[in-house]
């Protein structure tokens, strides 16, 4: 077995000596095989950095960022977070992502009091679903890969991904734009509402481009594949923990001119509506 991230130290952006001045955090740095820094790791600790300054009773509610360049992975993140409204509900914060004093990611962020309402959400039948302990991990079918380059980015995740469809780590056997895959993160995240929220936008960006490769029969193994996030919208429904089964139900609308668009759905496994979220990515593969 291998020692998997620290889901809570990486999106603890204020452990000690992390401020640096007021509104200005760091955060810790992710390694990864390829170098440039993963969008979610970004996500995850931009939230993290913008709930530090707003009052605890005001849980974001929504998210939309723009990646516009990428990182060093083995560098530390400077986030600047701009204070733009607190109103009698609603509170917005912007935050910037640097290194070496370049903005690597923009995001904008709604937190909101809890406030009583009308409330609805489409039905989701989960009959047909099946269970995730009855489904093979990811670690399972090819932990042992994880010592094998690109795979080792696929296998050593803080989260525990069980695919309801075949997975597209080494070959596509369904091709089709939308996938449904359980997550959990693989440790006990007893942590704030605004953490396990960072948390899920973390997870979200590991799959909201498969459903794009998936439906081209791409798989992640394909040599000289090309893939970035280029933006990420979230909404943040109702109360729900990240180390609890969540299922993640993904589809791809559209793709073209070298970018594919993505939406999902998370649900708990009482078929609550937790969080949506969207994505368009740069997606090039080589041409036969």
């Amino acid at each position: 077995m291998t020692a998997f991230p620290d889901l809570i130290a990486m999106l603890s952006v204020l452990d000690s000596g992390a401020r640096t001045r007021e509104d200005i955090l760091t955060g810790p740095a992710f390694p990864t095989p390829h170098g440039r820094s993963f969008g979610g790791q970004v996500l995850g600790q931009a939230i993290a950095a913008a709930g530090t300054t707003v009052d605890e009773e005001r849980q974001i509610h929504s998210m939309h960022g723009y990646f516009l360049r990428p990182g060093n992975s083995e560098e530390r993140m400077t986030f600047e977070v701009a204070r733009l409204h607190d109103g009698r509900s609603f509170s917005t914060r912007r935050v910037q992502a640097y290194q070496d004093g370049e903005v690597l990611m923009s995001m904008i962020s709604s937190f909101q009091a809890n406030d009583p309402g009308v409330e609805h959400q489409d039905p989701v039948d989960l009959s047909d679903v099946p269970d995730p302990e009855s489904l093979p991990s990811v670690w399972e079918k090819y932990g042992h890969l994880a010592g094998d380059g690109r795979a080792s980015w696929v296998m050593n995740r803080p989260f525990d991904f069980r695919y309801v469809e075949s997975d597209i780590i080494l070959s596509v056997a369904e091709r089709t734009n939308k996938q449904r895959v359980w997550m959990r993160s693989r440790d006990n995240f007893d942590s704030s509402a605004l953490l396990n929220a960072a948390a899920l936008a973390f997870a979200s960006d590991y799959m909201l481009l498969e459903p794009v490769a998936r439906q081209h029969g791409v798989p992640w193994a394909t040599p000289g594949m090309r893939a970035a996030s280029l933006d990420h919208s979230m909404w943040f429904h109702r109360p729900f923990r990240v180390d609890e089964w969540l299922l993640y139900e993904l589809e791809s609308p559209t793709s073209q001119g070298g970018r594919g668009l993505a939406h999902g759905r998370f649900y708990d496994r009482d078929g609550a509506l937790v969080a949506s979220v969207s994505q368009e990515s740069m997606f090039r593969v080589p041409e036969a």
